[in-house]
């Protein structure tokens, strides 16, 4: 064309040897659609005919109330979680059974209860709730607002202040808010909108008595402010679960 010397050449495919890629793009799309829907299902680490009637009966985690800003309360009481007994893996299964049975969707907080814990007896450790925390769906960590730690004492505090960023994500770490006393829990929380506990009512009552206690100044006997192992606890004594009296 306009005089040049270059050839060119045209090639015609007939139109039953092109390939229709749509049937393609829409399986591609419904997967992508697929995924969007169901990436925040838990249900893949739950069986469902599992039986957690045992652990309902102990009420050590339960859906109550909201906070004043409207996110649902999953309240946590420690002393009530029977560690011993109950493997890591179990409780696992069992927090997961809880959120996607009874939080579906929403914002939510998490007020836990650490008063009169012993870490013998009633703390998973620290790595072990690290460990469910990860294992946790994005959009379940993104929709945990606050967690309030009731009662936290010195020794929990020096422990989180140096080790919760290496054991926590960041992300959980700086959401926890830390509560001395529970008069400074309803600023946040209303008055009778979660069930507290008579003991951890009387825990409240002797650190009011005893604040030295706190700061690690008044010798605390029965280490009622001691911190959660961080060790791993994975129910060693399980077939002890029948001998020991917990559910009342």
């Amino acid at each position: 064309m306009g005089g040049s010397s270059e050839d060119f050449s045209v090639v015609v495919l007939a139109s039953d040897l092109a390939v229709d890629a749509r049937p393609f793009l829409a399986h591609h799309l419904s997967q992508e659609q697929e995924e969007e829907e169901n990436w925040h299902d838990c249900s893949q680490y739950l069986s469902p005919d599992e039986d957690f009637s045992d652990l309902d009966q102990l009420q050590f985690l339960r859906l109550q109330g909201s906070d004043k800003s409207s996110n649902r309360v999953l309240r946590i009481v420690g002393k009530c979680f029977p560690a011993t007994v109950v493997s890591a893996e179990r409780l696992k299964r069992y927090v997961f059974h809880k959120i996607c049975s009874e939080l579906p969707e929403g914002p939510f907080c998490i007020v836990y209860m650490h008063s009169t814990v012993q870490k013998e007896d009633n703390s998973p450790g620290l790595t072990i709730l690290r460990w469910i925390y990860e294992e946790l769906p994005a959009d379940f960590k993104d929709r945990l607002q606050t967690v309030y730690f009731v009662h936290p004492g010195l020794r929990s505090r020096l422990v989180m202040a140096t080790l919760g960023r290496f054991f926590l994500s960041g992300g959980l770490y700086w959401k926890i808010k830390y509560v001395s006393r529970l008069q400074y829990l309803w600023d946040d929380i209303k008055k009778g909108e979660i069930e507290i506990p008579d003991f951890v009512k009387s825990h409240d009552d002797i650190l009011e008595h005893r604040p030295l206690t706190d700061y690690g100044i008044e010798p605390d006997p029965f280490h009622l402010t001691g911190m959660p192992s961080s060790t791993f606890s994975f129910g060693k004594y399980e077939d002890r679960w029948a001998a020991r009296d917990y559910v009342s």
